[in-house]
């Protein structure tokens, strides 16, 4: 092993010694390939000698360094370090060397230069013979030390906050979901509403209600004021027909759930109603501008209060249910 003697002033010592606390050592370690390095620039300033001079005593003992203590960077690593130098700011790790890697059309660096891991630092003490070369070796080295420590002192919250980030991008993704549905004019061609479900089965009847240009015919049996509650939500000049059937009440006697008197109060304010009577269905039908046809398998009176479907049919059975009112 070569080992060329280094010898060093006191008031360069005294210099060296400032710059061992270890904030100031730490904000030059970086990491490249995926492990924390110290550039040679940094490590010659620490050890007080010329860069060029540190390099030649790691060449004549380059058996010494293997990769795992020193690497060189390649071109691409090079560019990618003298940008991101460019363009750090006061705080960032890199700052210190904006000058040192200044280029222009006279010269500059050139060169890409060596880095040393942890192990390759504490080689560095045995072959720089040097009055501060074991104090600065040992003071790098805690400052590798106090670094990993940072690390692995964090990396559970940082993993727990990557698991926190992952849950909000999927809960953002439902959430735009829920949102694209509820501003989207098409309403769902199928679905269930389970008991319980008062304000969704309410929100769906209204968007449909709400679709209408023209017209609405409502075929519920169980129709009542309660319904026209609900109908009432229509765009104006919507004309409206409900198709209902006739109940006998407690004396037995038929009699519809709602009366012409209903029916006159409605016009009044929301006109163009037109009640109907049939007993020719069982099943809850919508039809919305004799075009889109909807079987609803709940009296809307009861949307919400059971379990029910709904489906949106093929609209040429229209026509089939038109001739049967």
């Amino acid at each position: 092993m070569i080992v060329t003697k280094m010898n060093i002033t006191e008031n360069e010592l005294t210099e060296v010694n400032s710059e061992l606390c270890p904030s100031h050592i730490e904000r030059r370690i970086i990491t490249l390939r995926g492990v924390q390095v110290m550039l040679d620039r940094d490590l010659a300033e620490l050890y007080a000698v010329p860069v060029k001079r540190l390099n030649e005593q790691v060449s004549r003992n380059i058996d010494r360094f293997p990769e795992r203590f020193m690497f060189q960077l390649d071109t691409r690593e090079f560019a990618d370090l003298k940008s991101q130098i460019a363009t750090s700011s006061a705080s960032d790790n890199l700052s210190h060397l904006k000058s040192q890697f200044a280029t222009s059309s006279w010269g500059g660096v050139r060169k890409p230069p060596r880095v040393f891991t942890e192990q390759g630092v504490a080689m560095l003490s045995s072959v720089l013979n040097s009055q501060t070369a074991v104090m600065v070796s040992i003071a790098i080295m805690d400052a590798f030390v106090n670094m990993r420590k940072f690390i692995m002192s964090n990396a559970e919250v940082v993993c727990r906050m990557n698991i926190l980030e992952k849950r909000q991008i999927t809960t953002d993704a439902k959430v735009d979901a829920i949102l694209e549905r509820l501003e989207s004019s098409d309403p769902p061609l199928q679905g269930v509403f389970y008991d319980g479900q008062l304000w969704d089965a309410h929100a769906l009847m209204e968007k449909l209600i709400g679709n209408a240009n023209k017209s609405i015919l409502l075929i519920d049996n169980w129709a009542t004021v309660e319904t026209l509650d609900m109908l009432a939500k229509k765009r104006k000049g919507v004309h409206l027909t409900v198709v209902t059937s006739v109940h006998p009440d407690k004396n037995g006697n038929p009699r519809p759930k709602i009366s012409s008197t209903d029916s006159a109060k409605f016009n009044a304010q929301y006109p163009l109603l037109t009640v109907k009577y049939s007993e020719k269905f069982h099943d809850r039908f919508l039809i919305i501008d004799d075009k889109e046809l909807y079987l609803i398998g709940a009296s809307l009176k009861d949307l919400g209060k059971k379990c029910f479907g709904f489906t949106k049919m093929d609209a040429n059975e229209i026509k089939g249910i038109m001739k049967r009112i």
